[in-house]
């Protein structure tokens, strides 16, 4: 299945709201993880440790697929993002030895 990094960089200001609404974004992203299509989820954070976004990669089977997965996040929603960017990418690292 194709893989899709998904990034959303969150707005100025907006750490009390990530925090309120945190629950709601984990709840939206819990049935992909439970379809063990997660391949990493977490939050960017600066260099005082404070979140400033979140970058996921994650299995679908189509860019649109994705996108409309992104697009339903409730950071997106919410207003905690101000941008929010997908694109496939392919693995490269750590290297499938098995399949060789």
């Amino acid at each position: 299945m194709p893989l899709f990094v998904v990034i959303g960089r969150d707005a100025a200001g907006t750490a009390e709201k990530r925090a309120a609404v945190r629950d709601r974004h984990l709840a939206n992203a819990r049935p992909v993880e439970d379809a063990g299509r997660v391949r990493f989820a977490g939050p960017l954070r600066d260099e005082a440790g404070a979140a400033r976004g979140s970058v996921l990669v994650l299995e679908f089977e189509s860019l649109g697929e994705a996108r409309a997965f992104a697009e339903s996040d409730p950071y997106w929603t919410e207003g905690v993002f101000e941008s929010l960017e997908v694109f496939e990418t392919i693995q490269v690292f750590p290297e499938n030895r098995g399949a060789r």
